[in-house]
C-alpha cells in the first residue's frame, strides 16, 4: 500500500489532502485562484495556474506529513466541470479556460436545442441546453475565435486538461462528459447525431472512461508540474459535486449532498434512470458505477456572500456571517434573489440578475446579510422541494464546502427546508472524495464503502428545523417566488 493524493481543483481555489497506506487523513492544504471577467456575463482562468497551485499545495502536503515524492503512489483529481480549455498538439492551452460560470454561448446552445429540438436534446442528455455546458462553449469558439478553434487539438475541460498535462493522455470520465451536451446518457458515449448538431468531431472530446480507471503514470512533465515520482499512477479524475457527493458519504440512494462553495450545487446520487421534464434538476452520470447524479449545478451562493462583503459591505466574509447573526429571522420582510449571474433555481434563466427587495430605512447591513444567506436558502428548498416531488432524496441535506462552517447557515438551512442538516466534519469534501477513489484504485480501501466508513466523519447531530420559525420562513418563501416571477418578467 501507498500514499494517495486527492485534489480539488476549484474556482476560487485548490485544494489538496493526503490519506496515508492506513486509511488516514494525514494532510491538507490549500492555494487560492482567481477569475477574470473581461465582458459581463464572461468568467475566466488561467489553465497555468491550475498547475501552480497543484504544485504548492501537493509540496504542502508532503511536507506537513514529512512524506517523501517517491511513497506518493497514486493520484486524483476532481476538477470544476462545464469549462473548456483549447488544447493544442503540443498540449498546452491555448488561451484562458472558459469556466463553469461562463454565459457567453447562449446563441450556441440555443442553436444546439433547435437544430436537435429541446425535447429529443433533453431525451439524450438529460441536460437542460444551457450556456453553463461545455459543448456550446467549444461552437462559441468555433464561431468566434476560428483561428485558436483551427489550431486546437481538443477542447477538454479543466479535469481533461490537467490529465493530459500530467500524462500526456487525452481521457475524461463519464460524469465531466455527461455535462458537455454532447453525450447520450442512456448508451454512455458521446452522441454522434449531438457531435453532428453541434458540427464537432469526437476526437475534439477525448476518451471516456470510469471514474476510478487508471490511466496511467505521470509523465516527465506531469512529475516536473507535481513534484512526485513517474511511477505514481493517475486516475482519470471526475467532476467537483460528483467527489463532493463521495466526500460527503453520499454513496447511497437518498443522501442529498449540498456542496456551498462559490456555486452550490445540490446533488442526490440513484441507481434508476430519473429526468426532470420541468428542467429544474439535471441527471448526470456519476462517479460511482452504476449510478446516477441527480443536481442542480449551483446557484451562486458562497459568490453573493463574497460579492456583498467585498463591494457593498466593505467586510471580510467571515464578518458577513458576524453581522448576520444580528439580525432577526426573516430580516424584517427584506429579500434576496441569488441570480447575480443568472438563475438556476427554480427556473434557469441567464438573463436574470440578483435583486434585494423590501428595503426600508430600518434596514441594515446585518439586515442585507441575513437576507443573502436566506435567499440562498430558498433557492436550496427550491432543489429539495423538487427531489421530494421526483421521488429522490428522503433523508437529510449533508452539506460540504466553506459554507458549513456557519452554524447560522446551517441552521437556516434546516428551518427553511424543513429537513435535517448534517455538517461534514473535517475541510475539503471534494479533494477527500478524490483521494477515496484513488485509494480504492491503489487497495488501501476494499471498496468505496470501506473508504468512507474509515474516512468521512458527520457531525454526531444534524442541525433540526425549528417549528417556531416555520411560518415565518413559508411567508417568505411565497414572497420569494413570487419575486423571481416578478423580476424575471420585467428582465425579460
Amino acid at each position: 500500500m501507498t500514499f494517495v493524493i486527492g485534489i480539488d481543483v476549484g474556482s476560487q481555489s485548490i485544494k489538496g489532502v493526503l490519506i496515508n497506506p492506513d486509511g488516514v487523513l494525514q494532510s491538507s492544504a490549500s492555494y487560492g485562484l482567481t477569475m477574470t471577467h473581461p465582458f459581463g456575463g464572461w468568467a475566466q482562468q488561467n489553465p497555468h495556474h491550475w498547475e501552480e497551485g497543484i504544485a504548492v499545495v501537493i509540496a504542502k502536503i508532503l511536507a506537513s506529513a514529512c512524506v517523501t515524492a517517491s511513497e506518493v503512489g497514486a493520484l486524483n483529481l476532481a476538477c470544476q466541470v462545464d469549462g473548456v480549455v483549447p488544447l493544442s498538439d503540443d498540449g498546452d492551452a491555448l488561451g484562458p479556460a472558459i469556466i463553469w460560470l461562463d454565459r457567453r454561448a447562449d446563441v450556441q446552445a440555443d442553436t444546439l436545442a433547435t437544430r436537435v429540438g429541446s425535447e429529443r436534446l433533453f431525451e439524450i442528455t438529460g441536460l437542460v441546453p444551457d450556456a453553463s455546458h461545455s459543448g456550446p462553449k467549444i461552437m462559441w469558439l468555433r464561431d468566434h475565435e476560428p483561428q485558436t478553434f483551427g489550431r486546437a487539438m481538443a477542447f477538454p475541460p479543466a479535469s481533461g486538461y490537467l490529465l493530459h498535462r500530467l500524462t500526456n493522455h487525452l481521457c475524461v470520465d463519464h460524469a465531466n462528459a455527461s455535462s458537455s451536451l454532447l453525450y447520450d446518457l442512456r448508451s454512455r458515449q458521446w452522441s454522434d447525431e449531438l457531435l453532428e448538431a453541434a458540427g464537432l468531431d469526437e476526437s475534439h472530446m477525448g476518451r471516456i472512461v470510469e471514474a476510478n480507471e487508471i490511466v496511467g503514470t505521470l509523465s516527465s512533465q506531469g512529475a516536473q508540474i507535481t513534484g512526485l515520482s513517474t511511477a505514481c499512477v493517475v486516475l482519470v479524475g471526475t467532476g467537483d459535486e460528483h467527489a463532493g457527493s463521495v466526500g460527503a458519504g453520499a454513496i447511497s440512494s437518498g443522501i442529498i449532498t449540498d456542496v456551498t462553495g462559490t456555486a452550490e450545487p445540490v446533488t442526490v446520487a440513484t441507481e434508476n434512470l430519473v429526468l426532470d421534464y420541468e428542467g429544474l434538476v439535471e441527471t448526470h452520470a456519476h462517479a460511482l458505477e452504476g449510478f446516477y447524479l441527480v443536481e442542480n449545478p449551483g446557484f451562486v451562493s458562497g459568490g453573493s456572500t463574497l460579492w456583498l462583503a467585498e463591494n457593498v459591505l466593505r467586510v471580510s466574509q467571515a464578518e458577513l456571517f458576524e453581522l448576520a447573526a444580528d439580525a432577526p429571522t426573516g430580516c424584517d420582510g427584506l429579500l434576496f434573489l441569488p441570480a447575480l449571474s443568472g438563475a438556476m433555481t427554480p427556473r434557469w434563466n441567464a438573463q436574470m440578475r440578483g435583486v434585494f427587495a423590501g428595503l426600508a430605512m430600518s434596514h441594515t447591513s446585518n439586515s442585507m446579510a441575513r437576507a443573502v444567506l436566506e435567499g440562498c436558502a430558498h433557492a436550496l428548498r427550491d432543489i429539495t422541494d423538487r427531489f421530494a416531488a421526483l421521488g429522490l432524496g428522503d433523508d437529510e441535506i449533508r452539506v460540504v464546502g466553506g459554507g458549513s462552517a456557519s452554524e447560522l447557515w446551517m441552521q437556516i438551512k434546516a428551518d427553511v427546508t424543513g429537513r435535517p442538516v448534517r455538517r461534514v466534519l473535517g475541510k475539503d469534501a471534494t479533494a477527500v472524495g478524490a483521494a477515496l477513489l484513488a485509494g480504492v484504485a491503489a487497495k488501501t480501501f476494499v471498496d468505496l464503502r470501506d473508504a468512507v466508513e474509515r474516512t468521512v466523519t458527520l457531525a454526531d447531530d444534524p442541525f433540526l428545523p425549528d417549528t417556531g420559525r416555520a411560518s415565518i420562513y413559508d411567508d417568505a418563501y411565497g414572497r420569494y417566488r413570487a419575486l423571481f416571477d416578478g423580476v424575471e418578467g420585467a428582465l425579460s
